[in-house]
């Protein structure tokens, strides 16, 4: 412990109750430094549309990840990892890990990413005409 004299009065700062609290700020702050802006990595203003085959369904935080084969305007197949929502927000959306599966035929409408040479694009809708199932347009169902 160490005490300073200011105008008479004595002040005691123990170095340990300073670090704890340090300590806690850092704590508290670290999930606000753990997340990313969507923006920084897609183009949110621009949508790209993706018809095409299910590759792998990842349910998982902090973002699930949907990767589809599809055909590109120009005839050349190009597979694409779709970046979604956390887990979280996805189960009050009613949409489980068994939701998708390998296979299931989907239509996707994306951001792309900034980097034309990078396959991840993040996921805005997605429909599978099979049986009606439908996800987002500011508007969550999976009916």
């Amino acid at each position: 412990m160490r005490t300073q004299r200011n105008g008479g009065v004595a002040h005691t700062i123990s170095r340990s109750w300073l670090t704890l609290l340090l300590g806690g700020v850092a704590i508290l702050c670290a999930p606000l430094l753990a997340h990313h802006s969507f923006a920084v990595y897609y183009i949110e203003a621009d949508t790209i549309e993706v018809e095409g085959d299910v590759v792998e369904f990842q349910y998982k935080n902090p973002h699930a990840w949907l990767y589809v084969v599809g055909q590109e305007p120009f005839g050349k197949r190009q597979a694409y990892g779709a970046e979604w929502a956390s887990r979280t927000q996805l189960d009050r959306d009613g949409i489980k890990k068994d939701t998708l599966r390998a296979g299931d035929s989907v239509r996707i409408w994306a951001s792309p990413n900034r980097d034309p040479s990078d396959n991840r694009i993040r996921l805005k809708r997605i429909e599978r005409r099979a049986d009606g199932f439908r996800w987002g347009q500011n508007r969550r169902d999976s009916r």
